[in-house]
């Protein structure tokens, strides 16, 4: 059974052990946290044994099943059931009535999403937010260059989002959206340093800019979500 804590570091339960369940409790793992994992199916407990010793085969979910294992003894109960979406909510409302302070629910539709929010739980939607991501880095594929002059200040030199060509420069206005500055503009070897706030944005351009880190990304999210 597992114990309470013997230290500050925070305590995971992660109950599932599918591909969303093992990645994690890897990257849990191997960042020094402590686990308590459980399954049903025992060659994939007994392969996680190889991370954490708190790993049980527990063929049912219920309240009484779940104390015996001392998963409430946990920081933040993680499940990752996807697939039976009825265990899903149970388990979930489980955990929660065992008093864990975070328990958080893998969920695979917006509908199972809001029964698990219902309930109680914070919900996570991995193929949802894996997609978004990687959305997000082809975007800032597009990147050509980054100069750091410090930690706040970049130059970016890019190519020109196609979700502003045709619009003006003041259309778009990126300083006050994205905090970004665009210092100039060069298309078919020619260099444009001096912009005008009616210069509208040409397929080609490629863009220089200076700004941070964080005012760039927020521009790539947003071109994402604007295609």
């Amino acid at each position: 059974m597992f114990g309470k804590k013997q230290n500050n570091k925070t305590t995971y339960g992660i109950i599932g052990m599918g591909r969303f369940g093992q990645a994690l409790s890897k990257e849990l793992a191997a960042s020094g946290s402590e686990l308590i994992v459980l399954d049903s199916d025992e060659d994939k407990v007994r392969e996680i044994r190889e991370l954490t010793e708190n790993a049980y085969v527990v063929k049912s979910l219920d309240k009484k099943s779940l104390q015996e294992t001392g998963i409430q003894n946990c920081d933040v109960a993680v499940v990752c059931i996807g697939e039976h979406v009825d265990i899903s909510i149970l388990t979930t409302l489980n955990l929660i009535s065992l008093g864990i302070p975070k328990v958080i629910a893998k969920a695979t539709s917006v509908e199972h999403g809001m029964i698990l929010e219902k309930i109680g739980a914070e919900v996570v939607y991995p193929e949802r937010d894996m997609a978004i991501r990687l959305a997000s880095r082809l975007e800032t594929a597009r990147e050509l260059d980054i100069i750091e002059l410090s930690e706040k200040i970049n130059i970016t030199k890019m190519r020109v989002p196609e979700q502003i060509i045709g619009k003006s420069v003041a259309d778009v206005n990126l300083r006050a959206r994205f905090g970004l500055n665009i210092i100039a503009i060069e298309n078919d070897g020619l260099v444009l340093e001096s912009l005008r706030p009616n210069y509208a944005f040409r397929q080609g351009d490629i863009l220089f800019l200076s700004g941070s880190k964080d005012g760039l990304m927020k521009m790539n999210q947003w071109a994402v979500s604007h295609k």
